[in-house]
């Protein structure tokens, strides 16, 4: 209703159009007809004639544009139902009606091509969704569940039937979606308990907002984890106790057949003590060695004062004097870090580079710069370079005659500790090596 008067139909108007275009000739023509000198059964026979023809003609051309758009209608209906197998035919070069049939026809097409795609995407997703070890969950925004996979189904002990529509404090999951985005839990299911990794995110689907909850069992992983770190634990210390006490339990046997000879040798005083120096020596590089796996073990977490870059590096670049520790000057900031850990930290990395360099007979130098968000201090040295990068952080492993093996390590939870990380590699194929050490960047100028 328009203006409280009907609306006529497009048909409707149509007919009366092609009738009110033919009518001024009509009139003309029955005009004609009737001042002419004609028989009154001639006038009516050409009269009804020509009404019919003006009918027919206003009728025709009405559906001449009706019956293409119902086609077209036809088509567009079938599309929106799923039929894509419906194509217009009589298309003409040239016409708009024929340019219009074949872009509706190519437009059938490329949706049939795009929905086949969506459908076979979405059988793919559910066959991943079915087969995959992690539990999946959807939920609405009034925390019902929406969609759940098998190992959620496995999780819960439940089939999706039962499970589906339910709330997420109904199904036990409401700890999962509130909390970070990302972390991990100890929980207990009804199908299973141990810890698991959380992820939550949102998403929308048709315009509302949906979460989607990931839980995957993290037990399996950290065990095989916790059970690899032991066996490398228990054979580093077992190779380092059997470096330590064969030479011990050697020697020891060897005295006690000493002591036992009658009469004693003459110097057995001698013998006595050097096979005494030894098992001092090796007990001594035992204590050695369990004082760093302690040192390695408990480091504390670092307390954030700030640290004057510049003065840092120097003050321990002073502390090197067995080649030249050359500066690279940098900018001149301030940072957020333990003061004491972070000493440590650079001194290790220059008495590396100064053993290096000395089996050349280079020098060190140590330089910073700010590179983004992070700070970068670089050591580098002029020794023969490093011939075996895949050991540098494995603890305990070294190559230097009466190393512990730690320093690396201890430099790498230190950065870490800092939110920063640790690098070595290669200057250039004939030797040489650099140290890069990032530190996340909270920094400020230094005033005056």
């Amino acid at each position: 209703m328009n203006g409280g008067r009907p609306r006529l139909s497009l048909e409707t108007r149509l007919t009366l159009l092609a009738l009110l275009a033919g009518l001024p000739a009509v009139l003309t023509a029955i005009v004609l007809l009737w001042i002419g000198d004609y028989a009154d059964r001639t006038r009516w026979t050409l009269a009804v004639t020509i009404a019919a023809f003006w009918f027919g003609v206003s009728f025709s051309l009405r559906n001449k544009i009706v019956r293409p758009l119902q086609t077209v209608s036809n088509l567009l209906a079938a599309v929106r139902e799923g039929d894509y197998s419906i194509r217009i035919r009589g298309a003409r070069t040239g016409s708009a009606w024929g340019e219009m049939i074949r872009e509706l026809n190519a437009l059938g097409r490329s949706i049939h091509d795009q929905r086949l795609g969506a459908i076979e995407a979405a059988a793919l997703l559910r066959s991943v969704m079915a087969e995959i070890g992690v539990a999946v969950f959807t939920f609405d925004r009034e925390s019902r569940l929406r969609l759940v996979n098998r190992a959620g189904e496995r999780l819960l002990a439940e089939p999706a039937q039962r499970l589906l529509g339910k709330t997420a404090a109904e199904l036990g999951l409401a700890e999962c979606l509130e909390g970070e985005p990302v972390r991990t839990l100890a929980l207990t299911f009804p199908g299973a308990a141990g810890r698991w990794g959380l992820r939550v995110s949102s998403f929308r689907e048709e315009g509302v907002p949906h979460r989607l909850l990931v839980i995957e069992d993290l037990t399996r992983a950290l065990r095989e984890e916790e059970l690899d770190a032991w066996r490398r634990l228990v054979r580093v210390l077992g190779h380092e106790l059997n470096n330590s006490l064969a030479p011990i339990t050697s020697i020891a046997g060897s005295l006690r057949t000493l002591l036992d000879r009658e009469p004693l040798p003459d110097d057995w005083r001698q013998d006595a003590q050097r096979g005494l120096e030894v098992i001092s020596g090796r007990a001594d590089a035992l204590s050695r060695f369990m004082a760093a796996y302690t040192r390695l073990a408990k480091l504390p977490p670092p307390r954030f004062r700030p640290v004057n870059v510049p003065a840092w590096v120097g003050r321990v670049a002073s502390l090197e004097t067995r080649v030249s520790v050359t500066q690279a000057a940098g900018p001149a900031i301030t940072i957020q870090g333990d003061s004491d850990q972070l000493d440590q930290l650079l001194i290790n990395l220059v008495s590396n580079a100064a053993e290096a360099s000395l089996e050349t007979g280079g020098g060190v130098c140590v330089g910073w710069k700010q590179a983004g968000s992070f700070l970068e201090i670089w050591v580098e040295d002029e020794g023969p370079g490093l011939a075996n990068t895949a050991n540098l952080f494995v603890p305990f492993f070294t190559t230097k005659a009466g190393g512990s093996g730690i320093g690396l390590v201890l430099c790498r939870q230190i950065a870490e500790a800092h939110g920063g990380q640790i690098t070595l590699e290669n200057r250039r194929p004939d030797g040489g090596c650099v140290a890069r050490l990032k530190l996340a960047l909270r920094t400020h100028p230094l005033q005056g």
